[in-house]
């Protein structure tokens, strides 16, 4: 089987304001240890995918700043979308690239460049499971992660009809629910949509030209010609322009440590944390302060004392401070700054 990887890297990362900026998102960020997440994400890929089969789509801004990151990936191999556009129209380029590189009926393994995993074996071990379901199946596998908590911030996928082995059908995919809700889904095995997706390349293409007309017309027009293709198709996410309207999809559940590093909240799921429950990193005293996640800039102490469940970032010049809850929502927040504050990062 010839596999490859696609690591999906765009975005800005705005909901870790202040570290986080256009020019240097979340993806180009140590949050989680001492490597940037997108530097994680292919070392993962590396025991079952070449690094030549590696591909990463990402922003025109940050091609140059990945590449440098990533030595070791050939230079080509790092993609700028002209404009964004969606998953979907991300996701078909990435595969329209890899079968022009590669004629061996390949399978394409796509990831996000910004989670963090706790299992890097069973990560991989289930990828292998799920390139072996597309091949069998002749089906576009989404990987279900089994759930450890009723998430409201996640998208869910409710199993259906049994096939070989783990493998089932997707009865439905549901949207970001309510608490309520989630807890319901949780208890009934629904499982969370991860975003991870594998499937042979012309099926996946096939899928595209049939049921997704908004990027339809620019796959049959414009396949050789990465702008034109870009500046073609309307934007819409894989999920709602292929997946929830073909009947091949197919989930496989997993079980390794899968989360989304969607707000510096979550970085009290998958930091190492200390004694009393803080993830810290940095320059960080904490005294009677438990539950906190800090962030401090070399050179830059900092010191809590009798705190709960705060976020603090501090940089050089400029410092946050804000609740869990708080750090949900930091787009509503820097929408009332001044710009003189809030392009300061």
């Amino acid at each position: 089987m010839s596999r490859w990887g696609v690591v999906l890297a765009g975005g800005t990362g705005t909901r870790f304001w202040p570290l986080s900026t256009p020019s240097r998102p979340k993806q180009l960020l140590a949050l989680i240890d001492s490597n940037p997440l997108i530097a994680n994400t292919v070392e993962r890929f590396a025991p079952i995918v070449d690094m030549e089969r590696i591909l990463v789509l990402t922003s025109e801004s940050l091609v140059a700043p990945i590449r440098a990151l990533l030595p070791a990936l050939p230079s080509e191999n790092v993609i700028a979308e002209p404009k964004p556009a969606g998953t979907a129209a991300a996701l078909t380029w990435a595969a329209l690239e890899i079968r022009k590189r590669d004629a061996q009926d390949p399978v394409m393994l796509s990831v996000h460049a910004d989670w963090a995993i706790g299992d890097a074996v069973g990560f991989r071990e289930c990828l292998t499971r799920a390139a072996e379901a597309a091949v069998a199946h002749h089906a576009l596998v989404t990987v279900g992660v089994v759930p450890t908590r009723p998430d409201p911030g996640f998208g869910y996928i409710e199993p259906g009809e049994k096939l070989d082995g783990a493998a089932r059908k997707v009865a439905r995919f549901i949207e970001k629910p309510g608490r309520e809700q989630a807890e319901r889904l949780v208890a009934a095995g629904c499982l969370w949509n991860s975003g991870i997706f594998v499937w042979h390349v012309a099926d996946f293409l096939d899928e595209v030209a049939r049921l997704t007309p908004e990027v339809a017309a620019a796959l049959a027009e414009h396949e050789n010609d990465r702008v034109a293709f870009f500046a073609a198709v309307k934007s819409v996410s894989v999920d709602v322009g292929v997946l929830e309207r073909s009947s091949r999809v197919v989930v496989l559940p997993g079980d390794f440590g899968w989360d989304d590093v969607g707000t510096w909240s979550a970085l009290r799921r998958v930091r190492e944390l200390d004694a009393d429950g803080n993830a810290a990193s940095g320059p960080v005293y904490t005294i009677d302060s438990t539950g906190n996640v800090v962030h401090a800039a070399d050179g830059v102490d900092v010191v809590l004392y009798g705190v709960s469940d705060l976020v603090v970032v501090a940089q050089r010049n400029l410092t946050l401070v804000t609740s869990m809850d708080g750090a949900a929502d930091l787009k509503e927040l820097l929408s009332h700054l001044p710009a003189s504050v809030r392009d300061r990062a």
